[in-house]
């Protein structure tokens, strides 16, 4: 049964440059050069959403030289889409029968 839908997931992608951010992350790894390049937000205004992508649990880095390069954690998604797809089953559910709590 679902108890609850990761909170701090949902904050970190309800941003649509963080959203964007994790659309370009799904492709490729990318550092911040990259993605200044494919989104045109400023290199400061990046590395805060990355850090608030990076806490939420939702990318990691990987040093390669003097670069830092972001991956997207597919697993984090995937647990989160799981939980969703309980939430729209409960709703189905709940639609189906008329379910509803007295007053």
């Amino acid at each position: 049964m679902l108890t609850s839908v990761n909170t701090d997931i949902l904050r970190a992608l309800a941003d649509p440059l963080r959203l964007r951010i994790v659309t370009l992350l799904a492709r490729e790894c990318l550092c911040t050069t990259h993605l200044v390049e494919e989104t045109g937000a400023r290199q400061t205004n990046l590395s805060n959403h990355l850090k608030v992508l990076r806490e939420a649990g939702v990318v990691e880095t990987e040093p390669c030289g003097r670069w830092t390069y972001y991956r997207l954690k597919p697993e984090v998604l995937s647990g989160l889409g799981a939980e969703l797809a309980q939430l729209s089953a409960l709703a189905e559910e709940t639609a189906a029968t008329g379910r509803a709590r007295p007053c």
